[in-house]
């Protein structure tokens, strides 16, 4: 199985990653990554994400917004 992001405006409208995404071997690992680098993202035009195990969605999309996730 791999776990990875798709990075999208707002939108929906999938955008090129600030930080360079990875497969992750688990879920946690995914999460993980998305914690660590999340600002970056947000900082490089990423206004969302989603969780995808092997191409389908797990969850999301997730904003990536302090405000918006605070809310």
């Amino acid at each position: 199985m791999a776990w990875t992001w798709r990075f999208e405006k707002a939108d929906g409208t999938e955008t090129e990653p600030a930080v360079t995404p990875e497969e992750f071997p688990t879920q946690g690992d995914a999460e993980s990554w998305i914690g660590e680098v999340w600002k970056d993202l947000l900082e490089g035009g990423t206004e969302q994400v989603t969780l995808l195990e092997d191409g389908s969605t797990v969850y999301g999309p997730m904003s990536l917004s302090a405000e918006e996730a605070a809310g």
